[in-house]
This record gives structure tokens, sequence and C-alpha cells, in this order.
């Protein structure tokens, strides 16, 4: 029988909290994340979008030598904090003799988009010679592996993996593939994301996808509501420690859940619409209950994607009907991004934390700022309060720009 792949340690910065315990609790109570931005000034930069979910207090030097914190890009910085935190939960020493069988694969969609944005406009006022000379390992993708490798001294395979916003779920599921295949013993896994930068929100909202309602945000984004109007731009960072069960048990780690399951899929559809049957979702929920050998009935809530932009919801809806039929009307759904924002490619790893937590708990978190009932979204989205709930089976759905589609599974560990 094949070792089950469980997860021992958790760790994350997102815009409702510096640690999962923290973040935890405010998702469950409905908190949202939104407000204006404060990073840089966007009626400066005439955008207009104004709103954004920030990491709060984030503290740099709190997780990491100063000198290094300032070499490195705020998502790389993010992704430290987060690693630091997963493996101080989990309890896994890194040591000379498994320093090689650990994996990284913490994954970014665009990398260090404020630190090439600061270069440009640096370059361009100033000068080559003004440009930092660590600009390269700040602006790179990888480097928020490669920089949480060399922080704790990890020698396995180490890279990200880049699939848009379905990026955190896909390098959660390439290391449990890893690990199943016996490459690594164990894996920090997840992702890191900062896009709050004038550029990264011109260009979202230049596609069309992100709300604008700046004057009166206390109720965006809407996840599934007939009047939503687009996603809320968010930030931060999600780690799990996975190890297969014979390793953990043998350390005497404590168990938090098994990680199931991962389907992924394309929709060869549309470079930012996604399919609009939702065809590409629906296979990879159920080539992801197909990996942890899962009936339909087990399933027992889906963290949703759930952006709140028209197109998405509407498709990803249809996704969970053309899976489940029937029973899609039966399973409870909430979409966190309701509260935390789009944290792009790190959404997927944060809302893995949350389905290990709903599991953990008997709590469902709820979709805030739902009303208006869309007739083409018809499902049980769990509005407006947390609902208590004994599960054992939860996916968490995470779709991206290019019709990239990833579904972990995770189940109770007993």
């Amino acid at each position: 029988m094949q070792d089950r792949i469980v997860i021992t340690g958790m760790g994350t910065v997102n815009p409702l909290g510096l640690n999962v315990e923290d973040s935890w609790a405010n998702a469950v109570a409905g908190v949202s994340g939104v407000a204006p931005i404060t990073i840089f000034d966007p009626r400066a930069a005439n955008l207009q979008v104004n709103i954004a979910a920030e990491v709060k207090n984030f503290v740099p030097d709190q997780y990491m030598d100063a000198r290094e914190a300032r070499r490195r890009d705020r998502y790389e910085q993010f992704a430290v904090a987060a690693a630091k935190e997963a493996l101080a939960s989990s309890g896994l020493q890194v040591t000379d003799a498994n320093a090689g069988r650990i994996g990284v694969i913490i994954s970014s969609a665009i990398g260090g988009l404020r630190s090439l944005q600061d270069a440009i406009l640096t370059n361009h006022k100033e000068g080559p010679r003004k440009v930092s000379p660590f600009l390269i390992p700040m602006l790179m993708a990888n480097g928020g592996a490669g920089m949480t490798a060399i922080e704790f001294g990890i020698k396995g395979p180490c890279f990200s993996v880049a699939s848009a916003c379905a990026s955190g779920a896909d390098g959660i599921g390439t290391a449990l593939m890893m690990l199943r295949t016996g490459m690594i013993d164990a894996a920090l896994a997840g992702a890191a994301e900062t896009t709050i930068t004038s550029t990264g929100v011109a260009a979202f909202d230049r596609v069309g996808a992100m709300s604008r309602r700046n004057e009166d945000y206390s109720m965006t984004p809407q996840p599934f509501d007939r009047n939503r109007d687009g996603l809320v731009m968010g930030e931060g960072a999600g780690v799990l420690v996975l190890e297969r069960e014979t390793d953990a048990k043998a350390r005497g780690a404590h168990i938090l859940a098994e990680l199931a399951g991962y389907g992924a899929t394309a929709d060869a559809f549309h470079v930012t619409a996604p399919h609009e049957h939702g065809a590409g979702g629906a296979a990879a929920i159920l080539m992801a209950l197909k990996s942890a050998g899962a009936n339909f009935d087990e399933v027992g809530y889906i963290s949703a994607h759930g952006t709140g932009t028209p197109l998405n919801d509407q498709s990803e809806t249809r996704a969970v009907k053309a899976a489940f039929g029937s029973l899609a009307y039966k399973i409870p759904i909430s979409s966190t991004k309701s509260m935390t924002g789009h944290m792009m490619g790190a959404t997927g790893a944060l809302e893995a934390i949350f389905c290990v937590n709903a599991i953990r708990d008997g709590v469902l978190p709820p979709t805030i700022h739902y009303e208006t009932p869309d007739p083409e979204c018809d499902l049980d989205y769990i509005p407006n309060k947390a609902r208590e709930v004994k599960i054992s089976l939860a996916l968490s759905n995470a779709f991206g720009f290019g019709g990239h589609n990833a579904v972990l599974a995770v189940r109770k560990y007993a």
C-alpha cells in the first residue's frame, strides 16, 4: 500500500494575519482584509483602483537578518516568514544528514514585481549604475524558493512552479508527487506573491478584472453574488511541510491532515477567460478525487477559487456541477478571497491551510459580502457566517490565467 503523504506544519503571512491561527480566527469571524492601498499612493499613479488587501504590520527583521531582508523582494520576505512558521510548527529539523532529502517548492506567479518596477524607474531617472546589484535575485520567480533553501540550509530539489493563480496549488501538488515517488522525504511547499504595485494594479484593472469600489469598499469583493464587480488584489504567502506518513510517525510528528490528492488540467480555451462551461475545472476536480481514492459523497467542503469576477464565479459553479451532478447542491462551498483578496499565486497555498483547519475544527469559513443570489451561481456558498460542520475531505480549487486548473484534496488524518 502506498505511504500516505501528510501535512505536519503550516505557515502564513496574509491580509488576515501574520500566522496561521490568527489568520484562521479572522477567516472564521468573517473579517475583511480590504482597505485603501498604503504601500504606494494609487491616486498619484492615476489609478482607478485604490483598494487592496495588504499584509499589515509585517516587519521583515523579525523573521530574518536585517541586512538580508534589504536584499530581498517583499514576496521573498513573505516566503521565508511563512516557511519559518511552517518548519517550527512541524518540528522538522534540517540537518546535514537530511538536508539533501528535503525539497523546497515555493512558487510565485509573477516574482519580484515591485523590485522590477522600482528598477525600471530608477534606470529611467538615474541611469543603469543606480540599479541595485541585487535586482536579479529580487525579481526572479524562483527567488522565494531559493532564499528559503538558503535560509534553512535545505539542499534537495528547489524550484518554483509558475501557473498564474494556480501556482501555489500546483507547487504543493508537485511536492506530493515527488514524495510519492520517493525522490524526497519531506518538502516545504507553497507560494508567495506581492503584486500590489502601480503596475500590477493597472494591469489587472486593464483586463477588466478588478473592483473599483474605492469609496465604499466595505462590501467588496462579492464572490458568487449577482452584483459582484471584480477581484480585490491581495498579497501574502502560505507554506506547508509535507512528509510521508511513515517518516512523520517515526520522528513523533503531530500530523495535521493528509494531503490525499491532486489534479491539474488546462482549458486550452483563452489566455484570460475561463472555459464558459468549466470543463477544465471539472476535469481537475475529478482527477484530484481519483488521486485521493475518494468517492463523490466524501467531499464535505470546497474552498472555491471564487475571485468575484463575473466570468470566474459562473464558470466555477458550472465546473462543480459538471463534476458532481445533483450532489453539487449538497456540498458547502465558500470563497475566502472575499476576506483575503486575491493573493494570485499564493492564494491556493493559503486556502489549502484553511482546508486543514476546517477539517480540524469542524468549522467552514464563510463567503462574506454575499447579499443577492445569482441565478447562474446557485450553489451553497456559506453566506456571511461560518458554519459548524464536521467533514472528512475538503477540496481546494485554484484556477489561473492561461487556463490553468489545479485542485488539491485534503483528508482528515486518522
